[in-house]
């Protein structure tokens, strides 16, 4: 996610495969960079897990306008009355993060919904716009998306071009068959001689690459496989062409726990901070480098944190094992070394 996304697309009731068709022509519909579908919520209110096919538990939270911290925003955000939010969904989704409700056509899941709660504290109207993992950080560069709610990892290479207010903790997983023994056990070595799948352009393909460059150093084999989303990793895992999915720890815990007493049942064999061993990799609010968001997208997250509707999102999501205390700005993430 995300910092990449592993891409999820399994829809109540229907195959796998007609999932993805399905989500991926729901996306699609929204455009590239266009508007998302969106549901509109009472006044004071935003609803998260809204239609989200059994990936959250839909809550209604009261949430207004803090005029302390819409007054910190850029003059050019305030006058636009909207927050133009980045979404990398396309091309199938993941959820729990992104992806295209059971009505066919609401972008759902906790990164949109958490872009929704911040707009709100901000008196911002949500816009949000999906892209490509790849094609979001060029709608960030040209203007067209004020902030990404994408599980992007904060990075030093990152920091370059882009400022960060973080709001979740990044934890990687690797997905394998439920009847296999392997585990990860947190240490690089247990991959010699397997075949993972990974997502191009993620960072923890970054990670996995380095793991395959200090074995091939040892004299041994990782092979790196890539796969474009959900349905074409799951297809390759289940058959036996990899031994393991390396993706975000929140999509692998959802995925395990609905093909559980499945005949893909699947399971999490290891996670690993998605910042690398010496340090625990944050997920943050993208914005472009000195835009002045960062400051009033942390503030925002921050009263969201301690007034409650956070500890509140997060469990709608089953993800309130990746809270943070606080939302930071530009804290460390991971070195350029492994960025």
């Amino acid at each position: 996610m995300p910092s990449h996304l592993s891409r999820r697309a399994l829809i109540r009731g229907i195959t796998a495969a007609t999932a993805v068709a399905t989500l991926a022509t729901g996306l699609a519909a929204c455009g590239g960079d266009s508007e998302a579908a969106t549901t509109t919520d009472a006044a004071g209110t935003v609803t998260v897990g809204r239609v989200s096919n059994g990936a959250a538990k839909e809550t209604v939270l009261k949430v207004s306008e803090v005029k302390s911290i819409s007054a910190e925003l850029p003059a050019s955000v305030r006058k636009s009355g909207k927050l133009v939010i980045g979404v990398g969904a396309l091309p199938a989704g993941s959820a729990p993060l992104d992806y295209v409700g059971s009505d066919q056509k609401t972008l759902t899941g906790s990164e949109p919904d958490l872009g929704r709660l911040v707009a709100a504290v901000l008196g911002l109207k949500p816009e949000v716009r999906t892209f490509t993992w790849e094609n979001l950080f060029v709608g960030v560069d040209s203007g067209k998306v004020d902030v990404a709610f994408s599980n992007v990892t904060d990075t030093e290479e990152r920091k370059k071009k882009y400022e960060f207010a973080t709001y979740r903790k990044d934890n990687l997983a690797f997905e394998t068959q439920a009847k296999s023994t392997w585990n990860f056990a947190g240490n690089y070595e247990n991959l010699a001689g397997k075949t993972v799948g990974v997502g191009s352009g993620t960072n923890q393909e970054k990670i996995l690459l380095e793991w395959q460059a200090k074995l091939a150093k040892e004299g041994k084999k990782l092979t790196v496989k890539y796969y474009p989303d959900q349905n074409a990793y799951s297809l390759a895992l289940n058959s036996g062409k990899i031994d393991a999915y390396f993706g975000p720890n929140p999509g692998v815990a959802y995925r395990v726990q609905k093909t559980a007493h499945t005949p893909q049942a699947t399971r999490n064999a290891g996670t690993f901070s998605g910042a690398g061993a010496s340090l625990q990799g944050l997920i943050a609010a993208t914005a472009k480098k000195d835009s002045g968001l960062a400051k009033p997208l942390a503030d925002a997250i921050n009263h969201l944190i301690q007034n409650g509707q956070y500890a509140k999102w997060l469990a709608a999501y089953n993800l309130s094992n990746e809270a943070v205390a606080t939302s930071e700005i530009n804290p460390p993430g991971l070195p350029l070394s492994n960025s």
